[in-house]
């Protein structure tokens, strides 16, 4: 990679662990994978080793419909970082399984951004090429 490609940026690394890996291994197949106790069948996200509601280790997950609905959202516009384009607007949603999930949004305008529009999760390459999720209207909706 010569100099003029190379992306600086002060983003991190995704952290990895036995307890998100699955999550990120979804993600970079095009699927949105939620968390779920095995015990008592309560949903988690983020990931996370122990279940808040009955303390158990054992979980299994669900696959997303991905469908969700927008909560609430921000607009950055500082500080600056070469990994994104600005302003960089970033949204709270509430996914049709019940959790919440926080993603770029791309494709909608600020300016058409209501709370409780439709919106779906696809993915897209972040910085050092991780693929992540982001916000986007859903699949057959007008733009």
């Amino acid at each position: 990679m010569n100099e003029e490609t190379v992306v600086r940026t002060a983003v991190p690394r995704l952290v990895v662990t036995q307890d998100n890996e699955f999550w990120f291994r979804a993600a970079r197949e095009g699927r949105l994978e939620i968390q779920r106790c095995a015990d008592c069948h309560v949903l988690r996200h983020p990931p996370a080793p122990v279940c808040p509601e009955c303390r158990s280790f054992d979980w299994d997950t669900v696959e997303s419909s991905r469908r969700c609905t927008l909560h609430s959202y921000t607009v950055l516009h500082y500080p600056r970082d070469d990994a994104f384009d600005y302003p960089l607007t970033v949204g709270l949603v509430d996914l049709e399984e019940g959790i919440r999930l926080v993603a770029d949004i791309a494709g909608v305008d600020r300016d058409e951004l209501e709370f409780g529009m439709e919106l779906e999760v696809g993915f897209t390459e972040h910085a050092h090429g991780e693929i992540l999720p982001q916000l986007r209207r859903p699949r057959g909706s007008r733009s």
